[in-house]
């Protein structure tokens, strides 16, 4: 049996480039949720730090995550992101306990 993925990625705009920020995350929502194996895709504005953005993503399995990872949209995207970062991207993986 394939394990789920479910991961948290996290990003903090520059400030004054958040719209830049969410609108290419925005972007990357409808086709995403399209690919096989994508389970929920969900992009959330802190309530907080309106720097800050959380995708909350669960896949099928590590190769479907892996499949998503090569898709041309998702590559321009993180290409262009370090102008509109103030941190890294920060990804952290779990597990669903049962």
């Amino acid at each position: 049996m394939t394990q789920p993925l479910t991961l948290f990625a996290r990003f903090r705009a520059r400030p004054g480039l958040e719209r830049q920020l969410s609108a290419s995350l925005k972007a990357l929502v409808a086709p995403t949720r399209e690919e096989p194996g994508c389970i929920e895709y969900v992009l959330h504005r802190s309530t907080e730090d309106p720097c800050v953005y959380q995708l909350y993503e669960n896949w099928r399995s590590q190769a479907d995550f892996d499949a998503h990872l090569a898709m041309p949209y998702l590559k321009a995207m993180l290409a262009e992101s370090p102008a509109w970062l103030a941190e890294p991207l920060e990804i952290r993986f779990f597990e669903r306990i049962r």
